[in-house]
């Protein structure tokens, strides 16, 4: 008895070792000119000091869970600093500089990294560092406290940037170009291949819509019932359900799946729970978005509704105000179409996103004309992220950008058989052009060349291919000589216009 009193008594003086969460390591860049967060565990009640050796310090006692937070002002650009955190024992963080940084998301064309594309890019920045979110799927219904898996903050050289998203990583090289020298940029990417819009959003996400609100509510259901072991009767019952009152039961694992949580990918909420709650609220200074590819089939109609859900509900997950969103438009893909037909998915997403514009802080880079054809992953990812940079440079950085977005519609008058559009002033530049466009040189202007990939129709929704000119006060004028009571204009409604 001696000994277990012993025991006992050693065991009771144990402390938890105070511990931050996974993206305050080597390497990391803090969000500069702010209060950052930086949060995590120890004992429940513990006194945690954090210090910044920029000259900063903030204490605090962890809570009844033994989560701990404080908010940290951090300094101009610069570094590299060390970040200190004690409790019952220290941390220290080292080589963690003060710059600029961007949540990077979506699927493939942001996942995907400069080695799969076999592009080598040799050269060293220190100052260009990339967090890549490990790419995992666990439960809908649980919003993780932590990564599953770890991950770590890479510094720009000849070894990592093969594993750096090539999105991303081109838009931190302009970015780098552009605010200068001294500014660190960092990238966290948080992507998966295949997605849909939904797995990315949070549960509050689904309520802005009646029929948004039912497809978690019966994922929800259908989870359940499978989670719960229940019998194949009782199962195959829900799943029925499921299909019968859902559109979007296709994103479901099929029947030899789903008990494989890497099949579960697709379903509501699992990314935003996985990759993305362990992240809040870690200080970002906006995010860029390339996903919209698997939503052209078969629920493209709620594309735009839940791509309003996700950027409000992530701006206010992260409680850092209207940050800047900045989405890729869709790129040309698939074998080409010579019609503008009634429905086209991929057109359908392209056209959401434009309309996503009128949110405070958001942006639209144009990828359509550097599109690869037959391939989903356009090769030219240098033009996706100096567009993209366009957009930050003008509207979050406050420099002086003559054209930061392609032509966008403002209006549109009808004279007898013509329809005349006018464009927003700022997306014209020095005057609309038909241009062509080689690998990533800039576009060039074709004299002499018509103005192609315009269709037109009548009440009677009959699409024709449109004569289009370019006026002097850069507006454009659409017609069809078959077609004397013009109703609806489109530009390039196809996955590939031909």
């Amino acid at each position: 008895s001696t000994f277990i009193a012993f025991v006992l008594a050693i065991s009771s003086t144990v402390m938890a070792a105070v511990t931050p969460a996974d993206m305050f390591m080597d390497h990391m860049v803090i969000q500069r000119d702010t209060a950052a967060p930086v949060w995590g565990s120890a004992d429940v009640g513990e006194q945690v000091t954090v210090t910044g050796s920029w000259g900063e310090s903030e204490s605090t006692t962890a809570d009844g869970d033994g989560k701990w937070r404080v908010d940290l002002q951090t300094p101009q650009a610069g570094g590299p600093y060390t970040l200190t955190i004690e409790g019952n024992n220290t941390i220290t963080i080292n080589d963690v500089l003060s710059g600029e940084v961007w949540l990077c998301s979506g699927q493939s064309n942001m996942e995907l990294d400069l080695g799969w594309y076999g592009i080598t890019e040799s050269a060293t920045d220190d100052k260009l560092r990339v967090f890549t979110v490990p790419s995992d799927v666990y439960s809908p219904v649980e919003e993780l406290g932590e990564l599953k898996s770890n991950g770590q903050w890479l510094v720009s050289n000849a070894t990592n940037n093969d594993g750096f998203s090539a999105t991303a990583y081109y838009y931190a090289r302009e970015l780098r170009a552009q605010l200068g020298e001294d500014v660190p940029v960092a990238m966290i990417v948080a992507a998966t291949g295949g997605t849909r819009i939904t797995p990315w959003m949070p549960a509050e996400a689904y309520d802005h819509h009646p029929v948004m609100a039912d497809y978690l509510a019966d994922a929800l259901d259908y989870f359940d019932n499978w989670n719960a072991d229940n019998t194949k009767v009782e199962f195959d019952a829900s799943h029925t359900r499921w299909k019968a009152n859902n559109p979007f039961w296709t994103q479901l694992v099929k029947e030899d799946g789903r008990k494989n949580p890497s099949s579960w990918k697709q379903f509501p909420t699992t990314k935003f729970n996985s990759m993305l709650h362990p992240l809040i609220p870690y200080a970002i200074k906006g995010a860029i978005w390339y996903q919209g590819e698997s939503n052209k089939n078969p629920d493209t109609q709620y594309y735009e509704g839940n791509l309003r859900a996700l950027i409000e509900s992530w701006r206010a997950r992260w409680g850092q105000g209207d940050f800047p969103f900045y989405c890729v438009q869709l790129a040309t893909s698939g074998s080409q179409e010579s019609g503008s037909v009634e429905y086209d998915g991929w057109a359908e997403v392209s056209n959401q996103q434009r309309r996503v514009l009128d949110l405070p802080n958001t942006g639209l880079s144009v990828s359509y004309d550097i599109g690869s054809g037959g391939n989903i992953h356009p090769n030219n990812k240098v033009d996706v992220g100096r567009r993209l940079s366009l957009w930050a440079l003008k509207h979050t950085y406050g420099q002086t950008v003559d054209v930061w977005s392609g032509p966008l519609y403002k209006s549109h008058t009808i004279d007898d058989n013509q329809v005349i559009i006018e464009f927003e002033a700022h997306s014209v530049g020095t005057g609309l052009m038909v241009g062509s466009k080689s690998g990533t040189d800039p576009t060039v202007e074709t004299v002499g060349v018509a103005l192609e990939h315009f269709h037109i129709c009548g009440p009677d929704r009959n699409w024709k291919r449109a004569t289009a000119t370019i006026n002097a006060d850069n507006t454009v004028t659409v017609s069809h000589p078959d077609i004397s009571n013009p109703k609806v204009v489109r530009y390039a409604w196809a996955e590939n216009a031909q």
